[in-house]
């Protein structure tokens, strides 16, 4: 293992990484994402993911687990203060990763269950769907312009992994939808069938759209199946996250008979 010790915060690898941990869009820039904290690193290593670098602060790398340190062939020694300066969480780490990214890498695959986002900008509710879509069995995430950046550190943070277990395309757009060469199905308050007392069909596209405007004019005349969520409650609308867990949960079921 080659283990560098720096303690300057004009460092050129230090400044690297506070833009990671602070700009939403350093990583397409850059061409690395920056995971902090064990869970995210831990979750990575799980999926079979190799980061270019290790980064400990000074106190936690003399307890550093063995496999944390040797999955990476380049290890830095930060400082605690100097961690924390760089860090972007309330609390920081004690540990991070730097992964390999480029966005040329992410070539839309048709036929694969998918999340279609339609400018999603809450990174929280980007981050909770992409769990949802890891959790019910859709493989692949495909971000129209205009979602919140997949990578960024508040939607890594929302996410909890889940983005190692998923295909993730960015900045497409609606057009782009047809190349899925799926049944593309959205919810509407006023049209369609309930869901659950539709017949979903599997595999497919679910496109959930903007907080405020929902899917676009765009993404609906692609749309070849329209359902409602049953409330009861009589809430008129509910949070997209939400919804979406509702809708890739029911597909998941109907595609698993023994899950029903």
């Amino acid at each position: 293992m080659h283990v560098i010790a720096i303690t300057s915060r004009d460092n050129g690898f230090v400044k690297e990484l506070r833009r990671l941990a602070r700009e939403t869009n350093a990583y397409r820039r850059l061409g690395h994402v920056w995971l902090e904290g064990d869970h995210l690193c831990r979750a990575a290593l799980a999926r079979g993911l190799r980061p270019a670098t290790a980064v400990f602060s000074e106190s936690f790398w003399p307890q550093t687990p063995i496999q944390w340190a040797q999955a990476a062939s380049k290890i830095v020694v930060l400082p605690d203060a100097l961690f924390a300066e760089i860090s972007g969480l309330e609390s920081p780490a004690k540990m991070g990763y730097l992964l390999p990214w480029s966005g040329q890498d992410s070539v839309l695959r048709p036929g694969v269950p998918t999340l279609v986002l339609d400018r999603v900008q809450d990174a929280g509710n980007v981050g909770s769907m992409l769990r949802s879509a890891s959790a019910f069995g859709f493989q692949q995430v495909l971000a129209l312009a205009g979602t919140a950046a997949l990578w960024s550190q508040k939607v890594l943070r929302a996410g909890m992994g889940a983005h190692f277990g998923l295909h993730l395309v960015e900045s497409a757009q609606p057009q782009d939808i047809a190349q899925l060469q799926l049944p593309v199905l959205a919810t509407s308050s006023h049209q369609g069938q309930f869901l659950h007392q539709g017949n979903l069909p599997w595999p497919c596209a679910w496109a959930m759209g903007h907080e405020g405007q929902g899917v676009g004019a765009e993404v609906q005349a692609l749309a070849s199946h329209w359902v409602r969520i049953a409330q009861p409650g009589g809430e008129e609308s509910l949070n997209v996250a939400a919804a979406a867990a509702i809708c890739l949960h029911a597909s998941a079921v109907q595609a698993t008979p023994q899950l029903g």
